[in-house]
C-alpha cells in the first residue's frame, strides 16, 4: 500500500517521467548507434569496428575498478558465467553489426523485437520461472509475426536473414544469464565483467581484420565509442529514476528510430510484410511487457 502511495504522489509521477525520458533519451542514442555501425561496417569487417567499441567500454571498465578496487569489483558468485556472457555479448554484437550492413537496420531490428518474447519462453526452463498462459499467447503471436517477417520457402529467406535471427538467439541467451548472474553478483560486477572480458576477446580477434580507416571514419568511429557510453549511462539514469517494468516497454522505440535512420539516411526499403510483422511482434512484446507488471504487482499485493 505504501508503494501505490508513493507512486500516486507528484513526485512519483515525476520520476515515472524522467525515467521514460531518459529512456527514450537512450533508444535514441543506440538507434544512432547503430546507424554508426552500419556505416563503418560497410566498409570495414564488424570485428574490427566492435574491437574499437569493446576498446572504449573497457577503458571505462578500468578506470570503475581502478577507483572501486579490482577484487571488489570482481567479486563474482558466478565468474564462469560471467565470462562466457561477457564474450557473448561481443560475438553478438559482431552478428549484430554484420547483419545490419547486410540486411539493413529496419529488417535486422524487426526481427530483434522477438528477443523479449524468446527470453519469455525460456525463462521457465532456463531459470525455472513460471510463465502464465497470457504470456505464452504472447510469444505464440509474437512467432507469426516473425513468419510474416521470414517468410519461410519466399525469396525473402536469404543468408542475412539468417545472420539477424541467429544474432537475436544470442541476445537472448546473454539476457538470460544476465538475469542469472543478477541473482548474486551487483549490476557494476556484471558491468565490468562485460566489458573487460568483451574487450579481451575483440583484442584476439580484431587486429586480424584491421583496416585503415579515412579521417572521417574516424571521427565517426570516435562519435561511435562516445554513444555508446552515453547511451548506457542515459539507460542507467532511466532504470534509477523509475521502475523497469515502468519504462521497460519504451525500448522498442530504438527499433522505430533505427528504422527510420535506416529508411532516411540508408535509403533501405522496407516491405509491409516486415512492417506488418514488426508491428505484431512488437505489440505481442509490449503485452507481455504489462502482463509482467501485473504479475509482478500482484506479488507485492498491490
Amino acid at each position: 500500500m505504501t508503494e501505490t502511495a508513493v507512486a500516486a504522489t507528484p513526485s512519483g509521477e515525476t520520476n515515472t517521467l524522467r525515467g521514460v525520458a531518459f529512456m527514450v533519451a537512450a533508444a535514441i542514442i543506440f538507434a544512432a548507434q547503430d546507424g554508426l555501425s552500419k556505416a563503418l561496417a560497410e566498409q570495414h569487417s564488424a570485428l574490427f569496428v566492435t574491437m574499437w567499441r569493446y576498446w572504449a567500454f573497457g577503458a571505462v571498465c578500468l578506470v570503475m575498478l581502478w577507483r572501486k578496487g579490482f577484487r571488489t569489483g570482481l567479486a563474482s558468485g558466478q565468474p564462469r558465467l560471467q565470462i562466457v556472457r561477457g564474450v557473448l555479448l561481443a560475438l553478438e554484437i559482431c552478428v549484430a553489426i554484420t547483419a545490419f550492413a547486410l540486411l539493413g537496420l529496419a529488417p535486422t531490428h524487426a526481427i530483434f523485437a522477438f528477443m523479449p518474447l524468446l527470453v519469455v519462453a525460456l525463462s521457465g526452463p532456463v531459470l525455472g520461472e513460471q510463465v502464465g498462459w497470457r504470456r505464452w499467447t504472447a510469444v505464440g503471436i509474437g512467432m507469426i509475426g516473425m513468419m510474416l517477417i521470414i517468410r519461410p520457402g519466399s525469396r525473402a529467406v536469404t543468408p542475412e536473414l539468417g545472420i539477424a535471427i541467429v544474432g537475436m538467439v544470442m541476445f537472448a541467451a546473454y539476457q538470460l544469464m544476465t538475469r542469472r548472474v543478477a541473482r548474486t553478483d551487483a549490476a557494476m560486477t556484471s558491468f565490468c565483467y562485460t566489458g573487460l572480458f568483451g574487450a579481451l576477446t575483440m583484442t584476439l580477434i580484431g587486429p586480424w581484420f584491421w583496416s585503415w580507416m579515412t579521417p572521417w571514419e574516424v571521427v565517426m568511429l570516435i562519435i561511435l565509442c562516445m554513444t555508446g557510453m552515453g547511451g548506457h549511462y542515459l539507460l542507467i539514469k532511466a532504470f534509477e529514476a523509475a521502475e523497469a517494468s515502468a519504462i521497460q516497454p519504451f525500448t522498442y522505440l530504438q527499433t522505430v528510430f533505427a528504422s527510420a535512420i535506416g529508411v532516411a539516411i540508408f535509403g533501405e526499403v522496407v516491405s509491409p510484410w516486415t512492417i506488418l510483422g514488426g508491428a505484431i511482434v512488437v505489440s505481442a512484446g509490449l503485452f507481455a511487457f504489462w502482463r509482467e507488471r501485473v504479475r509482478a504487482k500482484a506479488a507485492r499485493g498491490l
